[in-house]
Protein backbone atom coordinates (compact mmCIF):
# COMPACT_ATOMS: atom_id res chain seq x y z
CA UNK A 1 0.00 0.00 0.00
CA UNK A 2 2.85 2.38 0.79
CA UNK A 3 4.41 1.73 -2.62
CA UNK A 4 1.18 2.60 -4.39
CA UNK A 5 0.82 5.77 -2.31
CA UNK A 6 4.43 6.75 -3.05
CA UNK A 7 3.93 6.08 -6.78
CA UNK A 8 0.74 8.16 -6.90
CA UNK A 9 2.43 10.98 -4.97
CA UNK A 10 5.40 10.92 -7.37
CA UNK A 11 3.07 11.11 -10.39
CA UNK A 12 1.16 14.03 -8.89
CA UNK A 13 4.44 15.88 -8.24
CA UNK A 14 5.66 15.32 -11.82
CA UNK A 15 2.36 16.53 -13.27
CA UNK A 16 2.43 19.58 -10.98
CA UNK A 17 5.95 20.50 -12.05
CA UNK A 18 5.16 19.96 -15.75
CA UNK A 19 2.07 22.15 -15.41
CA UNK A 20 4.23 25.09 -14.33
CA UNK A 21 6.39 25.00 -17.45
CA UNK A 22 6.40 28.29 -19.29
CA UNK A 23 4.69 30.22 -16.52
CA UNK A 24 6.95 32.72 -14.83
CA UNK A 25 6.15 35.51 -12.43
CA UNK A 26 6.29 38.95 -14.00
CA UNK A 27 8.75 41.24 -12.21
CA UNK A 28 7.19 44.65 -11.57
CA UNK A 29 9.42 47.66 -10.88
CA UNK A 30 7.35 50.63 -9.68
CA UNK A 31 10.38 52.87 -9.35
CA UNK A 32 9.78 56.09 -7.45
CA UNK A 33 6.98 58.46 -8.38
CA UNK A 34 5.70 61.71 -6.97
CA UNK A 35 2.86 61.68 -9.52
CA UNK A 36 1.37 58.21 -9.30
CA UNK A 37 0.54 55.82 -6.48
CA UNK A 38 1.08 52.08 -6.63
CA UNK A 39 -2.69 51.79 -7.15
CA UNK A 40 -2.49 54.16 -10.15
CA UNK A 41 0.31 52.09 -11.61
CA UNK A 42 -1.43 48.77 -10.92
CA UNK A 43 -4.47 49.98 -12.87
CA UNK A 44 -2.23 50.77 -15.85
CA UNK A 45 -0.30 47.50 -15.52
CA UNK A 46 -3.60 45.58 -15.54
CA UNK A 47 -4.37 47.04 -19.00
CA UNK A 48 -0.87 46.19 -20.23
CA UNK A 49 -1.19 42.58 -19.08
CA UNK A 50 -4.63 42.31 -20.67
CA UNK A 51 -3.25 43.51 -24.03
CA UNK A 52 -0.19 41.30 -23.68
CA UNK A 53 -2.44 38.22 -23.63
CA UNK A 54 -2.91 38.89 -27.37
CA UNK A 55 0.84 38.42 -27.97
CA UNK A 56 0.28 34.74 -28.87
CA UNK A 57 2.76 32.54 -27.01
CA UNK A 58 5.03 35.34 -25.78
CA UNK A 59 6.24 35.19 -22.18
CA UNK A 60 6.20 38.45 -20.24
CA UNK A 61 9.20 38.85 -17.92
CA UNK A 62 9.11 42.38 -16.52
CA UNK A 63 7.27 45.69 -16.45
CA UNK A 64 9.12 48.82 -15.31
CA UNK A 65 7.78 52.30 -14.66
CA UNK A 66 9.30 54.78 -17.13
CA UNK A 67 9.58 57.65 -14.66
CA UNK A 68 7.73 60.84 -13.80
CA UNK A 69 9.63 62.83 -16.43
CA UNK A 70 7.64 61.00 -19.15
CA UNK A 71 4.46 62.74 -17.96
CA UNK A 72 5.26 66.05 -19.58
CA UNK A 73 3.34 68.50 -21.76
CA UNK A 74 4.85 67.16 -24.97
CA UNK A 75 3.83 63.55 -24.27
CA UNK A 76 0.36 64.54 -23.03
CA UNK A 77 -0.10 66.46 -26.29
CA UNK A 78 1.02 63.35 -28.21
CA UNK A 79 -1.55 61.23 -26.33
CA UNK A 80 -4.26 63.76 -27.18
CA UNK A 81 -3.17 63.73 -30.84
CA UNK A 82 -3.47 59.93 -30.86
CA UNK A 83 -6.93 60.22 -29.31
CA UNK A 84 -8.05 62.65 -32.02
CA UNK A 85 -6.53 60.51 -34.77
CA UNK A 86 -8.74 57.64 -33.57
CA UNK A 87 -11.83 59.88 -33.80
CA UNK A 88 -12.21 60.02 -30.03
CA UNK A 89 -12.76 63.21 -28.11
CA UNK A 90 -11.43 62.62 -24.59
CA UNK A 91 -8.92 65.22 -23.42
CA UNK A 92 -6.08 63.73 -21.40
CA UNK A 93 -4.26 65.53 -18.62
CA UNK A 94 -1.93 62.71 -17.55
CA UNK A 95 0.15 60.05 -19.22
CA UNK A 96 2.30 57.20 -18.00
CA UNK A 97 4.88 54.99 -19.71
CA UNK A 98 6.13 51.53 -18.82
CA UNK A 99 8.87 49.42 -20.38
CA UNK A 100 8.61 45.67 -20.60
CA UNK A 101 10.71 42.71 -21.56
CA UNK A 102 9.33 39.51 -23.00
CA UNK A 103 10.36 36.48 -25.02
CA UNK A 104 8.73 35.42 -28.27
CA UNK A 105 7.86 31.76 -28.95
CA UNK A 106 10.32 29.53 -30.79
CA UNK A 107 7.72 28.72 -33.43
CA UNK A 108 4.62 30.45 -34.74
CA UNK A 109 5.82 33.82 -33.46
CA UNK A 110 3.48 35.76 -35.73
CA UNK A 111 4.86 39.25 -36.31
CA UNK A 112 7.65 38.73 -33.76
CA UNK A 113 11.09 37.29 -34.49
CA UNK A 114 11.00 33.69 -33.21
CA UNK A 115 12.83 32.89 -29.96
CA UNK A 116 13.92 36.49 -29.32
CA UNK A 117 14.07 38.51 -26.10
CA UNK A 118 12.38 41.87 -26.59
CA UNK A 119 13.53 44.59 -24.21
CA UNK A 120 12.54 48.22 -23.81
CA UNK A 121 9.08 47.56 -25.30
CA UNK A 122 7.16 50.72 -24.38
CA UNK A 123 3.55 50.97 -23.26
CA UNK A 124 1.93 54.42 -23.23
CA UNK A 125 -1.31 55.13 -21.38
CA UNK A 126 -3.25 58.32 -20.76
CA UNK A 127 -6.18 59.50 -18.67
CA UNK A 128 -8.16 62.57 -17.76
CA UNK A 129 -7.52 63.94 -14.28
CA UNK A 130 -7.68 60.89 -11.99
CA UNK A 131 -9.91 59.04 -14.47
CA UNK A 132 -9.35 55.56 -15.89
CA UNK A 133 -6.22 54.75 -17.86
CA UNK A 134 -6.53 54.15 -21.59
CA UNK A 135 -3.83 52.17 -23.41
CA UNK A 136 -2.84 54.39 -26.31
CA UNK A 137 0.16 52.76 -28.02
CA UNK A 138 2.90 50.20 -27.51
CA UNK A 139 6.06 48.96 -29.19
CA UNK A 140 9.60 50.16 -29.75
Amino acid sequence: MRRIFALVLAIVCVIGIAGCKGKTEVKIDYGTSKLYSKSDMDAAIKLIKKQFKNFGGCELHSITYGGDEKCNDENIEWMNDLELANDNAETFTECIMFRSSFHSPKENAGTFIPDKEYEDWQWWLARSEKGSWKLMTWGY
